[in-house]
């Protein structure tokens, strides 16, 4: 998900994550390892084997 603008987001447990960045990218399958930042961890998941 991409937001605009300097972002302040906060956390499950209460904290903040703060980008002053002007387009920022949201981890939304919380695999990344930045979260809440994307990574792009989501591209690297595994593929079915199909029979």
């Amino acid at each position: 998900m991409l937001v605009e603008g300097p972002v302040e987001v906060v956390l499950d447990d209460g904290s903040t994550a703060v980008s002053d960045r002007f387009t920022v990218a949201l981890c939304v399958c919380r695999r990344s390892r930045s979260f809440p930042w994307c990574d792009t961890s989501h591209r690297s998941r595994e593929k079915r084997r199909t029979a």
